[in-house]
This record gives structure tokens, C-alpha cells and sequence, in this order.
């Protein structure tokens, strides 16, 4: 599938296998072009 992904006012599209990094506190959103799916994996620093 694809997916855009919208970091601080920045779009991106990604397809399958492709990874990106979104701070956590910068705004974002995940629109979905076609269907897809994702992993999100979340590191929490002490």
C-alpha cells in the first residue's frame, strides 16, 4: 500500500518497506493514499 505521512507541515509518501522517523513533538498525521499497513515502534528515553 502507500501512505502519506505529514511531519511538521511536510509531506511524504512512503510505499512498502520504507521507514521514517516522526519526533514526538513535532505535530504529524498518517493519511492513508491506499490501503496499507504499518508498525509503529515507539523508544522512550529515561
Amino acid at each position: 500500500g502507500k501512505g502519506e505521512i505529514i511531519i511538521g507541515g511536510k509531506s511524504f509518501i512512503l510505499e512498502a518497506g520504507q521507514t521514517i522517523i516522526m519526533p514526538a513533538s513535532v505535530p504529524h498525521a498518517v493519511i492513508a493514499v491506499e490501503r496499507f499497513k504499518m508498525v509503529l515502534t515507539m523508544i522512550k528515553s529515561n
